[in-house]
């Protein structure tokens, strides 16, 4: 019997892998070189079933003091699986073009602990697939530091301009709707 599924088990995990892949939203699918790392960030399998805040950065913005206070959303709501993730871009101008330098001001000007990726186009045609698909939800940011919170399911329940301060009570409230959210 313990043979039996020994040898079953291979098998299942096969037909589980598709399975796997087929319940990642569309909003999921792919990967992100992390910020100043030798690794890609499988999207789906990192973030999928979880509720995210997704923002889109530049570290020359006169935005970038947010990174303050979306590190502190960070902190006060990652025990309810809170994912927060900055997506650096120079789409307005304003991002450095060496990862150090982003790193640089994330990490170390505002300490930020929450995921970041490296720099990426996050509007028209070129825009990485993530970012397509948070338009098509809502719309493409207008300026850095544009919000989305989505749910467990990777829906968009909310879109913030630049001028929402991550501490805005409507964006506090779209958070924590998406944390109750079913996966």
């Amino acid at each position: 019997m313990t043979l039996r599924w020994l040898s079953l088990s291979p098998l299942m995990l096969a037909m589980a892998g598709p399975a796997l892949a087929a319940e990642c939203p569309s909003l999921l699918q792919g990967e992100l070189p992390k910020l100043r790392a030798k690794e890609n960030i499988d999207l789906c399998q990192r973030f999928a079933g979880k509720p995210m805040l997704v923002v889109n950065t530049a570290s020359f913005c006169g935005f970038a003091p947010q990174f303050k206070s979306l590190e502190a959303l960070n902190q006060r709501f990652k025990g309810q699986g809170l994912e927060v993730v900055g997506v650096p871009s120079n789409d307005f101008k304003q991002e450095s073009r060496d990862g150090e330098e982003t790193a640089k001001v994330c990490y170390v000007n505002y300490g930020v602990t929450f995921t970041m990726t490296e720099p990426q186009i996050v509007k028209g045609p070129d825009a990485t697939h993530l970012f397509k698909v948070l338009a098509e939800q809502s719309s493409a940011p207008r300026w850095n530091f544009y919000k989305y919170v989505i749910d467990r399911q990777g829906k968009v329940i909310a879109n913030f301009s630049s001028l929402t301060t991550p501490d805005d009570p409507e964006l506090i409230a779209a958070v924590e709707k998406a944390i109750a959210s079913k996966p």
